[in-house]
């Protein structure tokens, strides 16, 4: 498997670099669109002034609000079909964290519920932030039923500072960093371990339409602040909670996300995933601006060893290391091989690619 999964990856950079022939391996195209500011949860471009933050994780904390009363965040909460109880400070309890459906997965280890052990009591556990079913949230990644090998690598590149955001606002990433390299490698391989165990299932419901909710932003979360469609999508995917309440408050694993897509952008998307955007004009091969998918993602998109599945994941998440990838931010030990897939793509393919890999459901087993 590994041999052949060596000989797909040299053989997708030699078409590659057929198709953008000024570019080399591990090379990084110089020039790149405007950043896709929805994916990275804002609405405003940084400024030149804006420096990465810092990779000190802010202190986990059970601590009261002063802009919440006393009730409104001791009051026990429940969930449909959970027989546990939590209140908001227990929800927002990043260090210990709240598990409302201990059957829906695998015993969590501690790094799971409390984070790197070197963090004490105020650290942040795995399945905070990515959920216990590790199905992530748009601002982070959905990380449930990737390989070991993958997900252990993406933890060395955060440790040795391989993976930051192109958005230098955007606060989960250093602190991410700051996290693998607090964490020890035995709780890296637990973390592991633990995801890869779990098969992805659908998380996002996908629909077209040339109209958005008007929305605002909390926590690099976009949330709709209507249910009619009013809003112009403008080339953009909005990705908003199915339920705000169970989602951003409630922090409800089974409660899933909408993501709006522009009209068309499936079938756009389609096939520049399956053949790169190649087509026959006037009876000539027109060669495409990227390559296939599945050369190295698998015929199923769901990742193929060491390399990801990508089909259902967040269309946010997935654009974000698409534009990483294009500006050389995402730069690890095996990003040389997507340089090149990436450097011809503009703002709309990848949102046309997103949109496709997002509405493709995983396979019956």
């Amino acid at each position: 498997m590994a041999d052949r999964l060596r000989a797909l990856r040299a053989l997708s950079l030699y078409a590659l670099l057929l198709v953008a022939p000024g570019l080399g391996a591990g090379e990084v195209s110089a020039v790149h669109g405007p950043e896709p500011l929805w994916a990275y949860g804002y609405s405003t471009p940084p400024l030149p002034s804006d420096q990465p933050l810092s990779q000190t994780p802010p202190p986990s904390t059970h601590q009261l609000r002063a802009t919440e009363s006393r009730d409104e965040q001791t009051r026990l909460r429940r969930v449909e079909g959970s027989a546990a109880a939590y209140s908001k400070l227990d929800i927002r309890d990043g260090g210990n964290v709240a598990d409302w459906f201990p059957a829906d997965h695998p015993k969590m280890t501690r790094v799971l519920v409390h984070g790197p052990a070197k963090l004490g009591t105020t650290s942040w556990g795995c399945a905070y932030c990515h959920l216990p079913t590790g199905k992530g949230r748009p601002e982070n990644a959905p990380v449930v039923g990737q390989s070991v090998a993958y997900f252990l690598r993406q933890l060395e590149d955060f440790r040795n500072d391989r993976r930051t955001s192109a958005d230098p606002r955007k606060p989960n990433t250093p602190e991410m960093a700051g996290l693998a390299k607090l964490m020890t490698d035995e709780e890296m391989n637990e973390a592991a371990r633990y995801f890869a165990s779990m098969k992805w299932t659908p998380w996002t419901r996908v629909i077209e339409t040339d109209r958005v909710p008007k929305t605002r932003i909390d926590g690099n979360v976009f949330i709709a602040a209507e249910k009619s469609l009013t809003e112009p999508i403008a080339g953009r995917i909005i990705e908003v909670p199915e339920n705000e309440e169970q989602a951003q408050v409630l922090r409800n694993p089974r409660s899933g996300f909408i993501a709006y897509v522009p009209l068309g952008s499936i079938d756009r998307g389609e096939k520049l995933v399956a053949s790169g955007g190649a087509g026959m004009l006037d009876g000539k091969i027109v060669p495409g601006k990227t390559l296939a998918c599945a050369g190295c993602h698998g015929p199923d998109l769901m990742g193929v060893a060491d390399v990801p599945g990508i089909a259902g994941r967040s269309p946010s998440y997935l654009v974000r290391q698409l534009y990483d990838l294009q500006t050389g931010t995402r730069h690890g030990r095996m990003s040389a091989p997507m340089q090149p897939v990436v450097a011809n793509l503009t703002s709309d393919d990848m949102v046309a690619i997103a949109a496709y890999l997002t509405s493709r459901v995983p396979p019956t087993p």
